[in-house]
């Protein structure tokens, strides 16, 4: 974070989270303490010896500034109204005017949490400790846009999408206008699932599966793949949120209740979402979409041997 961004950030919370300073500590320290907790995955001791504060004065100010970021949410984390297309889709003859509805991406993910034993089975899902289940929209610029936390890590994701639809704070769903989600989503009215693989024209999805030398053999393997390269943003916007706040991915906020990590979470896209629009860092960006190229082992660029698949789909033989 540049020192302007971390400027701008101290007057945000003074003037919109109520954030003050005390006696003793500025608005200034409270900020960095908090945000280098959050990046650099300390604990409260480590903190306590870099600061040279008390750690009873370090955990405080660190819920202090949590609680301000907190009251940011409703001004970095909004949902799409439907009114304009995606630039990331206007600008682009591979998803214009197939995916000019399309509103933005969701997927959840599995972030580790410290809970009591007898609680730990519930959260004890894919993984082979407790983690939560988070859901998470976002916008093709990666700022998220819908963040559910805090459900079991044994919580099927449909369940949760099934909350994130009818709960009071609700993922908003206009008419006409749809996300793009997984195959392990329900296909219905707000929500595109790609096609499924088997069966006479199944097809392929994940990008990895596709190459210069094995591009999309019909339609629907085309739509699979550009409805991924698209939905690939709420993977890069996770990866983003990780690198820049390991604390949420790791063990060592361990010291927190369950609670206190949930909201370490929505603190965490809050700030993603205020850099993403100060401070975009494209190297960061570079970085992260690397690392999924070379986990994937894949070239995200759409092969170019597909153009009578890519008449068919132009002909709206997909839709």
């Amino acid at each position: 974070m540049t020192p302007s961004s971390f400027t701008g950030l101290c007057e945000i919370l003074v003037r919109d989270g109520g954030l003050r300073p005390t006696v003793q500590v500025t608005v200034e320290e409270q900020v960095a303490k908090t945000l280098y907790l959050l990046a650099h995955n300390v604990t409260n001791r480590e903190l306590s010896f870099i600061f040279r504060r008390s750690g009873e004065s370090v955990s405080r100010h660190f819920h202090v500034v949590l609680r301000a970021i907190l009251g940011l949410y409703e001004k970095f984390i909004k949902q799409p109204d439907g009114s304009h297309v995606p630039y990331e889709i206007s600008s682009s003859q591979r998803f214009y005017p197939y995916f000019k509805d399309c509103i933005g991406a969701i997927d959840g993910t599995h972030i580790r949490v410290k809970v009591s034993q007898h609680k730990a089975p519930k959260y004890r899902g894919r993984k082979d400790y407790p983690t939560q289940n988070v859901l998470a929209a976002c916008i093709f610029d990666l700022k998220f846009t819908y963040v559910l936390a805090a459900w079991e890590g044994t919580t099927s994701d449909s369940r949760i999408m099934k909350e994130a639809l009818n709960s009071q704070d609700a993922l908003k769903n206009f008419e006409g206008k749809f996300y793009l989600v997984d195959a392990g989503l329900m296909l219905r009215s707000g929500l595109i699932t790609p096609y499924r693989g088997g069966g006479e024209g199944g097809g392929r999805y994940h990008l990895k599966e596709y190459s210069r030398n094995n591009p999309p053999q019909n339609s629907r393997e085309l739509f699979n793949l550009r409805h991924s390269s698209l939905r690939n943003a709420i993977e890069r916007a996770f990866e983003v949120l990780k690198q820049r706040f390991p604390i949420i991915f790791s063990s060592t906020k361990s010291s927190y209740g369950i609670e206190t990590q949930k909201l370490i979470i929505f603190a965490c896209c809050v700030l993603h979402n205020y850099l993403r629009g100060v401070e975009p860092n494209n190297e960061l960006l570079a970085q992260v979409d690397a690392e999924l190229m070379n986990d994937d082992n894949t070239v995200h660029k759409e092969p170019p041997n597909s153009r009578e698949t890519n008449e068919e789909f132009r002909k709206g033989e997909l839709i």
